[in-house]
């Protein structure tokens, strides 16, 4: 009998139809993106991300779906007043029209890192800061804020610099405008002295489910080769606690093509999803392409009430979208021709070098160089570990080319200085030339960088026939990346103008 069921379902096969789940694979914002935010405005949602010490500050980005994200430009046109670098782990609001975004930064003062906060009414023409909001003993970090019964309470992380104290999260009530903090500060929580949080805890978003308030939050290393970043869950039925960690924790770690996922957001859907925003490395590409932007949906367990991953506690490969019919779009190429008044809003800097100086005219850039060893850059964040990196470079009487750059003591590039072109590195601020090239061409020639999973890079430039020729051997570029940044790459200028044509990363 078995059998005979058998064959008619082999023999149906072909005349049954099946619903088949749209699906993404991760990360749906590719390069990088660390301590993400997100939130949902009507029927659009907002990211926003660390940026370090590249400028402009904070990376802000729109989506419908969650999956397809497109880049706006930054959160900050100047950074602000109060501020000079160390833009970390902005965390977007919105509420009654007024979209805000509660930030960490360095202070100018006394280099302590606190938290500010800025507003806007529309979210693409940029916030206006109102300063300094958050100022702790030696160091207050990633803010969250939530509303409860039409009060807005703020927390964050405290006491991650001071000798003697055990990091914790800390809260406080808002007043009703979200601009300053009411009343006594509280504990919500406390990292374990042993265990998989032993290094601290951090990077905390609260939801409300059910009868409770749920922290989600990460524990340990963040950052580089060694990190050892994973999340747990704690929850709560009054801000003020007790806070209840649970015993299943972490419940999202390293495994897969994934490592040290944590630091994120949890939004809604219209239809009641949860989804967790957060970052990881990538196993293969490791810090080289950064903590990339990570989506994963949180599922509610109906007897405990405690939240896990629907696809498990390592960070999914592919998964069910967010909207049904939703199609993941693909990674595209870079292209800037230099048409428009200014460099469109891919490119940044270097906060710790003075703002390059450029200037657009008949389709060509001009960048003014400096005196320091890697010149003045200007940047681009790659989305993937494996590109090229092209840049059309004129004939001028001064270096100027392209580079990968990690800070202005740490950098590699390819210049060309008349018919010369010459391979550089600078290691811990010396400049030093590694190999040399003769042109025979007076036009505008195709300087290359060429990168497979981010570490080793080839240089070169393009003959007139189109082909290749190398500049140098592969090099290997490991000391490049900072502990919580990777490397950007761009055009680069030395002691006098550059002049640049079309500059196109192409990605495999």
């Amino acid at each position: 009998m078995k059998s005979l069921i058998h064959l008619v379902i082999f023999l149906l096969l072909p005349f049954l139809s099946f619903s088949q789940e749209a699906t993404y694979r991760n990360p749906v914002i590719p390069g990088d993106l660390p301590d993400p935010t997100v939130i949902r405005a009507g029927d659009t949602y907002y990211a926003a991300g660390t940026s370090s010490e590249w400028a402009h500050p904070y990376r802000l980005y729109e989506s419908k779906d969650l999956v397809n994200w497109t880049y706006l430009g930054a959160m900050f046109q100047e950074m602000p007043a109060w501020t000079m670098g160390s833009y970390w782990a902005p965390e977007l609001y919105y509420r009654n029209g007024t979209y805000y975004a509660y930030y960490t930064a360095r202070r100018r003062s006394d280099r302590k890192s606190f938290i500010g906060v800025a507003t806007a009414r529309d979210i693409r023409q940029g916030f206006t800061d109102h300063g300094l909001l958050i100022e702790w003993t030696n160091e207050a970090i990633d803010a969250f804020v939530i509303e409860l019964d039409g009060k807005l309470y703020i927390s964050w992380k405290a006491y991650g610099l001071d000798k003697g104290k055990s990091i914790e999260i800390l809260g406080s009530e808002l007043t009703d405008d979200g601009l300053k903090l009411k009343g006594e500060a509280f504990r919500m929580l406390q990292a374990d002295a042993e265990g998989w949080e032993a290094g601290g805890v951090e990077g905390q978003c609260l939801v409300q489910h059910g009868d409770y308030i749920y922290m989600f939050y990460a524990g340990n290393s963040c950052c580089g080769p060694a990190c050892n970043y994973q999340t747990g869950v704690a929850r709560a039925r009054d801000i003020h606690g007790p806070w209840e960690k649970y015993a299943g924790n972490p419940i999202l770690y390293s495994g897969g093509q994934w490592r040290c996922p944590g630091h994120g957001t949890i939004v809604t859907t219209p239809a009641g999803r949860y989804f967790y925003l957060y970052h990881a490395y990538n196993a293969a590409t490791s810090v080289y392409a950064g903590r990339q932007g990570m989506l994963d949906e949180v599922v509610w367990d109906a007897a405990t009430g405690w939240p896990s991953f629907r696809y498990g506690a390592i960070p999914s490969i592919q998964a069910a979208t967010p909207y049904a019919g939703t199609v993941q779009q693909p990674v595209t190429d870079f292209t800037d021709e230099f048409d428009a008044a200014k460099p469109g809003v891919e490119w940044m800097w270097d906060i710790a070098q003075n703002k390059p100086d450029c200037q657009i005219q008949n389709g060509k850039l001009t960048l003014t160089g400096n005196d320091s060893p890697a010149g003045a850059i200007l940047g681009l964040r790659p989305r993937r570990s494996s590109y090229t990196l092209q840049a059309t470079v004129e004939k001028g009487a001064s270096p100027a080319g392209i580079c990968i750059y990690g800070t202005k003591d740490q950098a590699a590039g390819l210049s060309r200085t008349g018919d010369r072109i010459e391979l550089w590195q600078v290691a811990r601020g010396v400049r030093s030339i590694l190999a040399t090239a003769e042109l025979q061409e007076s036009a505008g020639v195709i300087l290359y960088l060429e990168t497979r999973f981010g570490q080793y890079c080839q240089f070169g430039y393009l003959q007139k026939d189109g082909q290749p020729k190398q500049v140098g051997t592969l090099l290997h570029v490991g000391s490049l990346p900072q502990w919580d940044r990777p490397p950007m790459i761009g055009i680069q200028a030395g002691s006098g103008k550059g002049v640049f044509d079309t500059v196109k990363i192409l990605y495999r």
